[in-house]
Order: structure tokens, then C-alpha cells, then sequence
């Protein structure tokens, strides 16, 4: 019974080895057009949260843009 179970379950791990080296390959060989864009992340200067700048809210200061994850955030750093 335990030979049985532990030759499942190198075959699951087989199996799953395999599948990832074949995703490998394709998704190299899809090219640039299907992988996902890469975000460069932004962090907010009051809570560190980190958040994309196209979804934060901003706020110019001294030359600087600041991006925040919330109006609460916002509004606490223009208190400050």
C-alpha cells in the first residue's frame, strides 16, 4: 500500500516538472505580444502600500510626483 502511494506521488511530481518545462517553452516561444506587461509598482510615501500608478491617486509637491493608495493617504500627507 505504501509503495503505491509513494509511486503516485512521484508520478504527480513528474508530471508537474514536466507541465512546468513545457510551459517554459511556450510561453518563450509565444513572444513579447502574449506575456503579460510588467507595472513598475509605486509606493505610497504614508502607509509604504504599493500600488499602480494608473490606479493610485497623485498629488505634485515640489517637483515630485507622489502616488497614494487612497484619498485617506492623500490627505494625511497634505496635512503633514
Amino acid at each position: 500500500m505504501i509503495r503505491i502511494l509513494l509511486l503516485t506521488i512521484a508520478v504527480l511530481l513528474l508530471a508537474r516538472a514536466f507541465w512546468r518545462v513545457v510551459d517554459g517553452i511556450l510561453d518563450v516561444t509565444a513572444g513579447p505580444d502574449r506575456r503579460a506587461a510588467s507595472v513598475k509598482l509605486v509606493r505610497d510615501p504614508v502607509c509604504g502600500t504599493y500600488v499602480a500608478p494608473r490606479a493610485a491617486l497623485s498629488l505634485r509637491s515640489h517637483g515630485e510626483t507622489h502616488y497614494f493608495c487612497s484619498e485617506e493617504c492623500r490627505a494625511k500627507y497634505r496635512a503633514a
